[in-house]
């Protein structure tokens, strides 16, 4: 059974940083594009970050660019999430997510991680 785990969520104040962690385990997701995605209270999931696992082309929400950085580390089978710059509208709960196709829209991706919470005070 294919599993992502996050982790590295927090609380933390207006201005800080956060690193977040999406660990697979049971396949290897060399041939899967990774994604981050987040969804606040009383709102939709909202795409973050996405990057294709092979070349490592990464693509951002205009709300995080310049402040966000999605990377991986396909021996680790892991993909992170580096949030600098935080402000209270990116408190959320962060899921990562595998898919096939490198792309913003969430009913794409396959795997879905648990989600960790973020939480950014003013």
């Amino acid at each position: 059974q294919a599993q992502l785990v996050e982790s590295g969520g927090g609380l933390v104040q207006t201005g800080d940083s956060l690193r977040l962690s999406c660990a697979a385990s049971g396949r290897t997701f060399s041939n899967y594009n990774g994604g981050w995605f987040r969804q606040a209270p009383g709102k939709e999931r909202e795409f973050v970050a996405g990057i294709t696992w092979s070349s490592g082309y990464a693509y951002y929400a205009d709300s995080v660019k310049g402040r966000f950085t999605i990377s991986r580390d396909n021996a680790k089978n892991t993909v992170y999430l580096q949030m600098n710059s935080l402000k209270p509208e990116d408190t959320a709960v962060y899921y990562c997510a595998a898919g096939n196709v490198a792309s913003r829209a969430a009913m794409l991706y396959r795997y879905w991680g648990q989600g960790t919470q973020v939480t950014v005070s003013s």
